[in-house]
């Protein structure tokens, strides 16, 4: 028998209701705080990445600019080196033409440079090397436009050159020292990463950890609600269920020992009136027949509330008049087999001739059925009931309701009695209802 826990052993946090609405609740608020973070996590990665992309490729234009400018520079000096080597050797057949054309390319590329470079910090020494180019270009275009033979000294062209490196080599140090800032703030947007993305790796991990732990708690409150609130229901079901009983038993006996003795009491005086009177026996026999129909139908509701064969003779012998009088009441042919002939306790063999009684009322109303199969049986230390018809099977949904009082009833009283029940349905296939307890013998 399951006995319910006492509401005062369950603190009142426990008992309290917890609503859909409260989990849904508590549901939404995590899955709207991982939504954020993970908001969160995508927004400052797309932010870093947007800067790392944009240090990266100011880097990369600084080193370009910086190796197309040593190019230019070189295609001068290589130019340099031809007008002093032809100056030096053989000044007539020096190719000027060629010269100026290198000259020329060199400066259109020094030129671009700068102008790429306007909006650098080292602006004004970009500016400053355009026109030393510009200087130096002029100087040596004069020197190599003299056709006269008398070349023009030398000096103030390599004078102009040299500003020329200078300024080269003044940037050359700018644009490393940018490099290695700009090297310097990549490794800080990687380390602010990294530390952000810990900072939200660990906010993400105590939040997982504090609605893992919340739901936990949760659940176990449920679970212990559930409990508490089965183990009321079980208890109500069975006060319910034992004053039903008695209620039964009392009524049975009444309507046995008062009812059914008036009734005999009465029969008799009519009999004692017929032996004596003269006339009215027509009548008088109308009411002996009257008086035996009530007191047939009055024993046969004192043995339906509370069969006196169960008592007396045990649960095999009360269902096999169950099955008997329902046969006779409903002219279903009911086949019972029996392989238990023991006794167990009272209350164990009440429920499951209640059991029997309930699931032939079902048939008897719902199935439609022209046989029900009852069996009792003592398998591997259990006692197993089965009722089996041959009906309609599933009932349809107008009729579920009704029905499915009766099975709980049922199922409530298995429980009752420590055991389970089971139904096993069908379209057009009947139904078939497996209870089964265990045994324990009854104490005399």
């Amino acid at each position: 028998m399951v006995r319910a826990a006492e509401p005062g052993n369950i603190s009142s946090a426990l008992v309290r209701p917890v609503t859909q609405k409260a989990i849904s609740r508590v549901v939404l608020a995590g899955f709207a705080l991982v939504i954020l973070l993970l908001l969160a996590a995508g927004l400052l990665g797309v932010r870093s990445i947007s800067n790392i992309r944009s240090t990266t490729a100011e880097l990369l234009e600084e080193q370009v600019r910086i190796q197309d400018l040593l190019d230019a520079v070189l295609r001068e000096q290589r130019a340099i080196n031809a007008i002093f080597a032809g100056f030096a050797k053989q000044p007539e057949n020096l190719d000027r033409q060629q010269l100026l054309s290198q000259l020329e390319a060199s400066d259109r590329d020094i030129e671009s440079i700068a102008a790429d470079a306007a909006d650098e910090p080292a602006q004004a020494l970009w500016q400053d090397l355009y026109k030393a180019v510009t200087h130096y270009s002029t100087e040596a275009r004069g020197i190599l436009s003299d056709e006269s033979g008398k070349a023009r000294p030398l000096r103030q062209m390599m004078s102009a050159h040299q500003n020329v490196l200078a300024l080269v080599d003044k940037l050359v140090e700018v644009q490393s020292r940018r490099s290695v800032e700009l090297k310097q703030q990549l490794e800080g947007i990687s380390e602010r990463l990294l530390r952000e993305s810990s900072i939200l790796l660990g906010a993400g991990l105590l939040l997982a950890l504090g609605c893992a732990v919340y739901t936990v708690k949760l659940t176990v409150s449920l679970i212990r609600q559930l409990e508490w609130q089965t183990g009321e229901l079980s208890r109500v079901s069975w006060n319910l269920l034992e004053k039903q009983e008695t209620t039964a038993r009392r009524f049975s006996h009444e309507l046995h020992d008062e009812l059914g003795q008036s009734l005999t009491a009465v029969k008799a005086n009519l009999v004692t009136i017929l032996d004596h009177a003269n006339g009215g026996r027509a009548q008088v026999d109308d009411c002996l027949h009257l008086v035996d129909a009530a007191i047939v139908n009055v024993r046969e509701l004192s043995q339906l509330l509370r069969p006196t064969i169960l008592d007396d003779f045990g649960l095999d012998a009360g269902l096999r008049w169950l099955c008997d009088r329902f046969q006779q009441r409903t002219g279903i042919n009911v086949e019972y087999t029996s392989t238990f002939d023991g006794r167990v306790a009272d209350e164990t063999e009440t429920h499951i001739f209640r059991i029997a009684q309930e699931a032939l009322t079902n048939v008897a109303r719902h199935s439609k059925a022209t046989k029900v199969e009852v069996s009792l049986a003592n398998p591997g230390g259990q006692i197993e009931l089965r009722i089996a018809d041959n009906g309609r099977g599933v009932v349809p949904e107008e009729e579920q309701n009704r029905r499915g009082l009766g099975l709980v009833g049922m199922r409530a009283r298995a429980r009752s009695a420590g055991g389970e029940l089971k139904v096993d349905t069908a379209p057009n296939q009947g139904v078939a209802i497996l209870a089964s307890f265990p045994f324990a013998e009854r104490l005399e």
